[in-house]
């Protein structure tokens, strides 16, 4: 989970987020960006990326505003800036101004090493956001997201879910939000492998497998058969969600071998191998279609639709269509 320094507070002029863990970099940024709204509910926020983050842009982003209006300016993969505007965050560091919160997110490492000293030196609220790629530090993760949901979760269940899932953070995380609202009272290693594991599990991934694959009537027939057999609506449209994404993350990825590319994108070596079997055929509008049809899917079984099934059946449909989109 990120680690925060003796300081604080959300407000303070800068906030400094190393590490290359993608979610705990987002929460950092939400967590500054929800005190300012807190706050001021008209606060702006820039987001901003090193492409986007000229020399002379910061500058502009933080002169003084006649309404003294609040702002968030978030500087993502600071790392990447170009040294002329490394040299405007500096001068900026020097002399921040008033209602106005810096956020710069670092991967950390020595790339870039020059702005990361100087925004510690300039006494930045510091939040470690390191890339969790150890089992304990996971399961410690899911500990802790049980506990700022004041829930209770065996710790058998709570290894259950990190063997079940896997290294994805943002999938450890929508599990135990997916776990507490739908069960009440202490969650326990039963409960886990009713959601996650066993029949359940094979099934629904099987179902995200034939569907990327393009092979729309066994996806189909293996989606019915799943859903006949009682497993949780909820739990296919993440499965083909995790689908969908490894095909979109592996992708627009560069080229390596399979242990490289694990740990670039988080996923075991054996599954790179496989996906890219899968990806053949896809394509990057493919992968949006899909995606967007998998956020339809969610939303209809968690209350947007009348039939949860139906949803299910025409998500598949359009992501195994989406797969064939570069085939004759």
């Amino acid at each position: 989970m990120a680690r925060k320094n003796e300081n604080d507070d959300p407000l303070a002029p800068l906030t400094l987020a190393v590490g290359q863990e993608e979610l705990l970099l987002d929460r950092a940024v939400q967590q500054v960006v929800a005190a300012a709204r807190a706050v001021d509910a008209d606060t702006d926020v820039r987001d901003l990326t090193p492409d986007r983050l000229q020399p002379g842009t910061l500058a502009e982003l933080t002169s003084p505003s006649l309404f003294a209006e609040r702002k968030v300016v978030v500087v993502r993969n600071a790392q990447d800036l170009a040294a002329d505007t490394v040299k405007d965050v500096k001068a900026y560091l020097g002399a921040p101004v008033e209602e106005i919160t810096l956020v710069l997110l670092h991967a950390g490492g020595a790339k870039g090493k020059a702005l990361l000293d100087a925004a510690r030196k300039a006494a930045a609220r510091e939040v470690a956001c390191p890339k969790m790629t150890k089992p304990a530090d996971r399961l410690a993760f899911v500990r802790g997201e049980f506990r700022a949901q004041g829930r209770s979760a065996a710790p058998e269940a709570c290894q259950a879910l990190v063997d079940s899932i896997g290294s994805d953070l943002r999938e450890l995380a929508s599990a135990v939000a997916q776990l507490v609202a739908d069960v009440e009272g202490t969650i326990d290693e039963a409960v886990v492998g009713r959601y996650y594991t066993g029949r359940a599990e094979a099934s629904s991934f099987t179902v995200a497998d034939r569907a990327v694959e393009g092979r729309a009537a066994e996806a189909l027939e293996a989606l019915r058969w799943s859903l006949s057999t009682g497993v949780a609506p909820v739990l296919l449209t993440s499965a083909l969600a995790q689908g969908v994404r490894a095909i979109g993350k592996l992708s627009s990825a560069r080229g390596g071998r399979p242990a490289d590319l694990a740990r670039e994108l988080g996923m075991p070596p054996w599954k790179i191998d496989r996906v890219r079997q899968q990806m053949r055929g896809w394509t990057p509008e493919g992968v949006s279609v899909a995606l967007r049809a998998v956020a339809e899917a969610d939303a209809g079984v968690k209350g947007g639709g009348d039939d949860p099934g139906y949803a299910l059946e025409k998500a598949v449909v359009t992501i195994a269509r989406a797969a064939r989109s570069r085939r004759p």
